[in-house]
């Protein structure tokens, strides 16, 4: 038998809590910021820490980028200056464009 979604009640192959989820989260907010010997550094911050693990993988495929995240801390964190293309591999992972805000 086939295993049962406790939110919605459908199959899990079919289920949309997810896609669902994160098209209403909070806001996710990227930007940059200085690292040790001057180095730039992506944060992400906003993703919810189930999500967390797999959504940091995710991007850095795509963006072919070293990285880690910090669950405690709730962010994701990428070597080099990607702010927008890390909004578009947000967007491609399913996750809405306005819930995503790009600091200047």
């Amino acid at each position: 038998m086939a295993d049962i979604c406790p939110k919605c009640g459908l199959p899990k192959e079919i289920c949309v809590c997810q896609v669902l989820e994160r098209e209403t989260e909070t806001k996710i907010r990227i930007y940059t910021k200085k690292a040790k010997f001057r180095k730039v550094v992506t944060v992400i911050e906003g993703i919810p820490t189930s999500e967390l693990e797999q959504t940091a993988k995710s991007i850095k495929r795509v963006l072919a980028t070293g990285g880690t995240y910090k669950s405690d801390e709730g962010i994701i964190e990428l070597q080099g200056d990607h702010k927008d293309k890390a909004k578009n591999a947000l967007i491609s992972i399913g996750y809405a464009e306005s819930a995503i805000d790009v600091a200047a």
